[in-house]
């Protein structure tokens, strides 16, 4: 506006001088009338043109009021993070703004920036994209959501809204063991009396399916092998042909499964990506209570590097796998020889 304005002031002075300048000129001959004469109608001409404009104008000179509507403030943001993209805690208020705003796509956009910016390490990226996912019906819990919320719990195991997510995934799955274990720890946390009976609920329902199944699952297996420990040794090495593919300070994450089994392994370890290198998995190593393996168990070992150091499986990542006997077969050869697709 400020441009406009400038150019009106000009162009009213070039009219006023086509006025004034002959009256001038004239002053010279005739006397000081018309010198008087060009002043006066220029201060007419200048006048006039900006009473004339302020009455007949829409424009309003009144400086306006700062509109601070949510979804003018989210805007703001989303503009201000343009020029700052690397700016984390602005994703992750994005992200919550827009879900606030029951815009769940735009809400997964920016977690998913965020979880990309963090590398796969924010609980609260991961766990805000997991929930945008469900909310926009993009995804639900045996699906990516459900992964997701696995590796936030990984990240932080004692967040209420992972657990009680993953508690229920690990329902849908099946696996109701783990789904106990997460509601007692749900339990632990006081949560409130209307959430508490739901909770209480779950938990008797998940105890007495679960006393059933060790019952039976204690009849067909023999006390030796309840009692014995369960290991696995390992001896890694990496395939010569992608050793330039592992970048310094890479992870190396060795997983146990049950072969065909979905949701969390059974036990798993975080180390150094380092070649060749011993590892013992252990049952003990388990992520949760309740879960790990016994000997006899056939699993899968699977040995996964990724130079981002996320849980979570990504294109590019190396990895090898075995199937195994648990406490059969002594150390175990596992080379790391594919590429994830």
């Amino acid at each position: 506006m400020s441009t406009f304005v400038m150019i009106a002031v000009l162009l009213a002075l070039i009219a006023a001088a086509f006025i004034a300048v002959p009256l001038l000129r004239k002053s010279s001959q005739t006397g000081p009338v018309a010198g008087w004469a060009a002043i006066v109608a220029t201060l007419v001409l200048l006048g006039g043109s900006a009473v004339l404009y302020q009455s007949f104008s829409n424009w309003s000179w009144a400086p306006k009021a700062d509109d601070g509507t949510p979804a003018n403030m989210v805007g703001r943001l989303a503009r201000k993070l343009e020029k700052n993209p690397e700016d984390l805690d602005g994703w992750l208020l994005l992200g919550r703004s827009y879900t606030q705003l029951e815009q769940f796509t735009m809400a997964a956009r920016a977690y998913q920036r965020a979880d990309r910016l963090a590398a796969g390490r924010n609980a609260d990226a991961l766990t805000g994209l997991a929930e945008a996912l469900i909310m926009a019906k993009e995804s639900d819990l045996d699906g990516r959501a459900g992964r997701l919320f696995e590796q936030a719990l990984v990240l932080d195991p004692n967040s209420t809204k992972v657990l009680f997510y993953s508690a229920i995934a690990a329902m849908e799955r099946g696996e109701n063991p783990v789904a106990l274990e997460r509601f007692q720890r749900l339990l632990a946390g006081g949560p409130p009396p209307e959430v508490r009976s739901l909770i209480e609920g779950a938990i008797a329902k998940l105890d007495a399916s679960v006393k059933s199944g060790a019952a039976a699952a204690g009849k067909a297996q023999p006390k030796s092998a309840a009692t014995a420990v369960a290991a696995v040794p390992l001896n890694l090495t990496l395939d010569g042909s992608l050793a330039a593919k592992v970048q310094q300070g890479s992870t190396l994450f060795v997983l146990a499964r049950a072969p065909g089994q979905r949701g969390p392994p059974l036990a798993a370890k975080r180390l150094e990506a380092k070649f060749p290198q011993e590892v013992t998995l252990q049952a003990s190593d388990a992520m949760l209570a309740g879960t790990g393996f016994v000997v006899g168990q056939q699993i899968e070992i699977v040995a996964r590097v990724s130079n981002s150091g996320g849980a979570i499986a990504r294109s590019g990542d190396l990895f090898g796998s075995a199937q195994v006997t648990v406490g059969k077969g002594g150390t175990i050869a596992l080379r790391i020889d594919q590429v994830t697709p």
